[in-house]
C-alpha cells in the first residue's frame, strides 16, 4: 500500500505575526469552528467542576454536534452510509441520555478536533496548486505592429510575440525571435546552470530571464504549458492515491453497523446503559484512528528536536520499507550554488592570479551566474580585481572588457573564435562548465566551473545505504556529464539525466513496477510529481519551492 507523500522544510522559530498563508486557511467560518471546539470543551470542564447547570451542558453538546449531524446526514442520503459522524453522535446522545454526560462531550469535542484537523490538512493542499498557478505571471508585455501593449495571459494566442526582460518570469511556452538572454530554467529542467537564449531557443513558462531580454513567440499558453502540466501531473498523482486513501472509511463503513447490531443486542440483553457508554467509548473508530497517532507522538517530537518535521506519523513506517531511494541533484545532492573548482593556463606570460584578476574585473558588472562564480572565487583567493574601463556584454556568448588598457575576453568558446583569437577546441571537463579568456587577442585559459556538492552530501548516503537501501538512483535534468561526475562523487548506483518533470514520474513508476518502494527526494517545482508518484516523498527546505513542499496534503518535513 502506498503512502501519501512527505515532503520537508528547514525547521525555523516561529514569527510573531500570523503568517499569510494561515490567514487565508483561517477563514470565517473555520474560526468559527475553533471557537464551537472550545466552547464545549470549556462548558464540559465547568459542568465537571460543578459551576454550571447539566441545561448548559446540553446546549453545548448541541451546538458541537451541529457539524457532525450535518455531515453525518449528508453522507447518509448521498453515499448511504453510517459514518464515523453518526456513530460519534448516537455515542453522544446516548452518553447524555444514560448520566455520562461527561464522557460524551469530551468524545465529541476529540472528534470535533480531528475533524478540523482533517480539513485544514486538505485545505492546504488545495492551496499549494493555486500558489503554484499563482507563480506563473498572468499578465505579458506583447510586442505587435501597434507597439507594447499589457495583455492577460488568458487572451494570448499562438503566434502573439511576448517580451520578457531581465528578473522577470516567462509567461508562455514558446520560441525566441530576438534578444539574447540568459534563463534559469532549475524550476522546470532542473539544470543548475542558467542557459543562454537567442533566436531559434525553446524557452518555458515559469522560468526567470536572470539577465538580457527575449522576444518570444507564443506556442502554448495556460493549461497547455510544461509548467501547467507540472500542476496536473501532481493532481493525477494525488487522485490515483485517493482510494488508498478511502480504505479507513471503507473499513469503518462495514464496522459501524456491525457495532451497533452488537450494542444493540447488548443492551437488549442486560439492559445496562453505563455498559453501552462504555462499548460505544471503546469501540468507537475514532478510539482506533486516534491510538496509532499516540502511539507515534514520542517519535514525532524526537525528531522536531533534530529540525525534522513529521506530518503524517504514517511515513515513518513507510520509510522502514522504501529500498529504492531517488534523488533529484539540483539543490539537493548538490548546493546549486556554481563555484570556481579549477583553472587551467594556456599563456605563460600570465600567472593564475593576473588571469583571475582580469577574469573578474571583466565579470564584475555582469549578472550571470558564471560571471558571478569568478568574481567570488577571485574574492575568496583575496585577488584585486580593477574596475574595467570599458565593458560590454555579449548574450549568449560572454563579455568583452577593456582592463588596464588590456582588451579581455571572457565567456564561450564562440565568442573567443569570433574574435579571432586561435582556438583549435573547446577545452571541456565531464560535468564542467568552462569560461574561457583571452587577453590582448591572445587565449590565456579557461576557468572551470560547476555545481558543488551540498556540505555532508557523500555522508548522508553512506548512511542511507547501511540502513538498508539497496539502490539509489539520481533523476536530474541537468546534462549527462554532470550528472555523472555527482554520481561518481557520491556513490550513486543509476543516473538518468536529461529528463523533464514527466520523465522524473515515469522513472519513479517504473521503479515501483518492479516491486520496489520508492522514496523520492526532491526540492523544486520541477520535482513535485515526482514527490506525488513515488510512496513516499521528502522535499528539501533549504532552498525547496512551495510547490515541491506541499506536493501532498501531509509530509515530512527536514531541515
Amino acid at each position: 500500500m502506498k503512502s501519501e507523500t512527505a515532503a520537508t522544510e528547514s525547521v525555523e522559530p516561529a514569527p510573531k505575526t500570523v503568517p499569510s498563508g494561515w490567514r487565508v486557511l483561517m477563514t470565517r467560518e473555520r474560526w468559527t469552528e475553533v471557537a464551537r471546539i472550545i466552547f464545549t470543551g470549556l462548558m464540559a470542564l465547568l459542568y465537571w467542576q460543578q459551576l454550571i447547570p447539566i441545561q448548559a451542558l446540553w446546549v453545548a453538546v448541541a451546538i458541537g454536534l451541529y457539524p457532525l449531524v450535518k455531515t453525518g446526514a449528508v453522507d447518509l442520503v448521498k453515499e448511504r452510509k453510517i459514518g464515523t459522524e453518526i456513530f460519534v453522535t448516537i455515542a453522544t446522545v446516548v452518553a447524555l441520555s444514560g448520566g455520562e454526560t461527561v464522557a460524551g462531550a469530551v468524545l465529541m469535542v476529540i472528534i470535533l478536533i480531528a475533524e478540523f484537523i482533517a480539513d485544514l490538512n486538505m485545505e492546504r493542499a488545495r492551496a499549494s496548486i493555486k500558489d503554484l498557478i499563482g507563480s506563473v505571471p498572468q499578465v505579458a508585455l506583447v510586442r505587435d505592429a501597434g507597439g507594447e501593449r499589457m495583455v492577460p495571459i488568458e487572451n494570448l494566442r499562438a503566434g502573439d510575440v511576448v517580451l520578457v526582460r531581465a528578473g522577470e518570469k516567462i509567461p508562455v511556452d514558446g520560441t525566441v525571435v530576438g534578444g539574447a538572454a540568459s534563463v534559469n530554467e532549475a524550476s522546470i529542467t532542473g539544470e543548475s546552470i542558467p542557459k543562454d537564449k537567442s533566436d531559434g531557443a525553446d524557452v518555458f513558462a515559469g522560468t526567470i530571464v536572470e539577465s538580457g531580454a527575449l522576444d518570444i513567440e507564443t506556442e502554448k499558453v495556460g493549461a497547455d504549458t510544461t509548467f501547467a502540466r507540472i500542476i496536473s501531473l501532481v493532481e493525477n498523482a494525488e487522485a490515483e492515491k485517493a482510494p488508498v486513501q478511502k480504505l479507513a472509511d471503507k473499513v469503518a463503513s462495514w464496522l459501524i453497523p456491525v457495532v451497533l447490531i452488537f450494542l444493540v443486542a447488548v443492551y437488549l440483553y442486560t439492559r445496562d446503559v453505563r455498559m453501552i457508554v462504555t462499548l460505544l467509548i471503546f469501540t468507537s473508530p475514532a478510539e482506533l484512528g486516534l491510538a496509532t497517532p499516540l502511539v507515534i507522538i514520542a517519535a514525532i517530537a524526537r525528531a522536531a528536536r533534530s529540525g525534522i518535521l513529521v506530518k503524517g506519523g504514517v511515513y515513518l513506517e513507510s520509510l522502514a520499507k522504501v529500498d529504492v531511494l531517488v534523488f533529484d541533484k539540483t539543490g539537493t545532492l548538490t548546493a546549486n550554488k556554481p563555484e570556481v573548482v579549477g583553472v587551467e593556463m594556456q599563456d605563460g606570460t600570465l600567472s593564475e592570479a593576473d588571469l583571475i584578476s582580469l577574469a573578474a574585473a571583466a565579470d564584475r558588472r555582469s549578472a550571470h551566474p558564471l560571471a558571478k562564480a569568478v568574481v567570488n572565487y577571485a574574492a575568496r583567493m583575496k585577488i584585486d580585481v580593477p574596475e574595467p574601463e570599458q565593458y560590454e556584454q555579449l548574450q549568449a556568448r560572454g563579455v568583452k572588457a577593456t582592463v588596464s588598457g588590456r582588451t579581455v575576453l571572457v565567456g564561450n568558446a564562440l565568442l573567443l573564435r569570433e574574435a579571432g583569437v586561435p582556438l583549435s577546441d573547446a577545452i571541456e571537463k565531464g560535468g564542467q562548465t568552462p569560461v574561457h579568456v583571452a587577453v590582448d587577442g591572445k587565449f590565456a585559459g579557461v576557468i572551470f566551473i560547476a555545481d558543488t556538492l551540498r556540505p555532508g552530501a557523500r555522508e548522508a548516503l553512506a548512511k542511507l545505504r547501511a540502513t538498508g537501501v539497496k539502490r539509489m538512483v539520481m533523476v536530474t535534468g541537468d546534462n549527462e556529464a554532470t550528472a555523472r561526475t555527482i554520481a561518481n562523487e557520491l556513490g550513486v548506483d543509476e543516473v538518468r539525466a536529461n529528463l523533464m518533470p514527466q520523465d522524473k514520474v515515469a522513472a519513479i513508476a517504473e521503479l515501483q513496477k518492479q516491486g520496489h518502494r520508492v522514496a523520492m527526494v526532491g526540492d523544486g517545482i520541477n520535482d513535485a510529481p515526482a514527490l506525488a508518484r513515488a510512496d513516499v516523498g521528502i522535499a528539501m527546505g533549504g532552498g525547496g519551492t512551495q510547490a515541491a513542499l506541499r506536493s501532498r496534503r501531509h509530509r515530512i518535513d527536514e531541515g
